[in-house]
């Protein structure tokens, strides 16, 4: 079955010289006897398609050609590139920031919070109880904070509504999940044109927070539960979806997804996922797919 090799990078970042180098680098692989290029945009994004029989072994031997470009290599199989289901997580993928170490920074404890939020994104702490953890600094905080954090801090990352337009404009559904709060997943979801969102809730009482979430804790297990049941409800194989994150409790859904992508993510995220995304901004997630830059929405 043929694949494709696709170099992604910011504009003007993917040149002919490094389309010949990777070229050059599978060539001198003994399955690979031929390829073929396509820009996807020019200077930002190209395929190269393998009409031989390829293996995932072929990804690491074109980065070490084209290391340290600022260029990221994906594969994949050529078929069924383009998905009917994005999933896709909240802060520090959809959004620029974690909006839990916002939050704390107007109780002078941004410190504090974004090292356990960085632990949990790492993997290296459970993250329920991280997420318990930091809420329970936030109590007595004014529920006119949140507003105030969305309004100052909340901004989508580059390429957030083009990807979801794009890929709704082709029948996709698309859909916000997050560890974070419903506060901002709804907000969000309506900001990027998200289909639905789900999050989250924080115990409010008397206009403050108690520091307490509503059970239960959403979290890596509710990810891939969203996943799986919006692909039960659509009557799609996991095959036809795709997750994207950045953190720990992405790792499940992204594993699972028929494309899953760790976008500007943890070292062990990017591991294990299908597709790292290091350098561009969320319309990578399209070239991924096989769309022209002529065919996103803006």
């Amino acid at each position: 079955m043929p694949t494709t090799l696709t170099l992604i990078g910011k504009p003007g970042a993917v040149t002919l010289d490094h389309i010949a180098r990777a070229r050059h680098a599978l060539g001198q692989i003994s399955i690979v006897t031929r390829s073929e290029v396509e820009w996807l945009s020019e200077g930002e994004a190209c395929d190269i398609t393998l009409p031989d029989i390829a293996t995932r072994a072929t990804l690491p031997v074109v980065e070490q050609a084209l290391s340290p470009a600022p260029v990221d290599v994906v594969f994949q199989q050529t078929e069924h590139r383009k998905k009917r289901l994005l999933v896709a997580d909240m802060d520090s993928t959809i959004i620029t920031c974690e909006c839990i170490d916002e939050l704390a920074e107007a109780v002078g404890l941004k410190a504090q919070v974004s090292a356990i939020t960085e632990r949990a994104m790492r993997g290296e702490i459970e993250f329920e109880g991280a997420l318990t953890e930091r809420v329970a600094l936030l109590e007595g905080m004014p529920v006119s904070e949140l507003e105030r954090v969305f309004e100052a801090r909340v901004r989508l990352t580059a390429g957030a509504k083009t990807l979801v337009a794009t890929m709704r404009k082709q029948g996709a559904r698309c859909v916000l999940v997050s560890g974070g709060f419903t506060y901002f997943t709804e907000r969000v979801a309506a900001l990027a044109g998200f289909d639905d969102s789900n999050g989250n809730t924080l115990e409010i009482k008397e206009g403050k927070l108690t520091g307490r979430v509503v059970p239960p804790v959403l979290g890596r297990d509710a990810k891939l539960a969203a996943l799986k049941n919006c692909a039960d409800e659509m009557r799609i194989p996991l095959e036809a979806t795709l997750a994207a994150g950045d953190g720990a409790n992405d790792l499940a859904m992204i594993k699972e997804a028929g494309l899953g992508v760790a976008f500007h993510a943890k070292p062990a995220v990017a591991l294990a996922a299908d597709a790292a995304i290091a350098h561009g901004d969320l319309t990578a997630l399209l070239f991924i797919q096989g769309y022209k830059r002529n065919e996103f929405v803006t």
